[in-house]
């Protein structure tokens, strides 16, 4: 008879709708170290504009914000966090909102080309001189299916997928579904699900408009707490660009196109 599987939990929703709060109380109640699934978290010194909680969570201000950090570094970092709760007979309890961390975590990451620094810079210096509409284009010529779910704005995701094709020749999409790609495709990771006994829980108000007025209500807090002057302390440094992980996390980016003075 196989052995039961560790149980592992995973608690997701939206920015402001609590699920911070209840994870500290389900970890308190059940015996559970909390590991933060959140792309802005795992920066160091990028604290308001975050909600950083005091709470003590894994995964948190383990990057410098001149470092990118990708969902399967996620990956990795996770999987050793989780191993070692079980190992210490606790429950690992995954809580954030960044939604293609849990998915990467879960599901586990298709074998794709490694990043290549060099057709990076490229995209990026198109983009610089032409905008990332040009990019969009440019995927979309040789990856409509890429182009059609990825948004013009999303700079990111943009120059990953037109990346991944100019360094394999083969698109995303192929990538993702198995296409084309021969009989050494394999998965990097598997996945926690074939590991352990996920439980998953979402949490978020029934009515958006709720949500909404709590994120206005965050947003105006953060302000008055500093976010601007945090901002600014990064937008300042010569190491961290527009284009890193760091400065397009939400609320960041957006303050810093203000302080670029492309808006109020």
């Amino acid at each position: 008879m196989t052995s039961k599987k560790p149980l592992l939990i995973c608690l997701m929703g939206p920015t402001a709708s609590g699920k911070t709060d209840l994870a500290i109380q389900l970890a308190q109640q059940l015996d559970c170290e909390l590991v933060s699934v959140d792309s802005a978290l795992v920066y160091r010194g990028m604290d308001i504009g975050s909600a950083k909680p005091d709470y003590p969570h894994h995964l948190v201000n383990i990057r410098d914000p001149s470092q990118a950090y990708s969902a399967a570094d996620f990956v990795v970092d996770a999987e050793r966090r989780v191993v070692d709760i079980i190992a210490r007979g606790k429950t690992p309890l995954l809580v954030g909102g960044t939604m293609l961390y849990f998915k990467a975590f879960l599901e586990g990451l298709d074998k794709m080309p490694a990043a290549v620094p060099s057709i990076r810079a490229e995209i990026t210096a198109q983009a610089a001189l032409h905008g990332w509409l040009s990019i969009h284009k440019a995927l979309a010529e040789v990856d409509p299916q890429s182009a059609a779910r990825i948004h013009p704005n999303h700079s990111q995701r943009l120059s990953r997928a037109l990346e991944v094709y100019r360094a394999s020749g083969i698109t995303m999409t192929d990538w993702h579904n198995k296409r084309g790609v021969g009989e050494e495709f394999v998965k990097d990771n598997a996945g926690a699900f074939d590991r352990y006994r996920v439980v998953q829980l979402a949490i978020c108000p029934a009515e958006r408009d709720i949500l909404h007025q709590r994120i206005a209500l965050r947003f105006e807090s953060m302000m008055a707490a500093g976010l601007l002057e945090e901002v600014r302390s990064l937008w300042q440094r010569r190491d961290v660009s527009s284009d890193l992980p760091a400065a397009r996390a939400v609320g960041y980016r957006q303050l810093w196109r203000h302080l670029n003075g492309e808006c109020t």
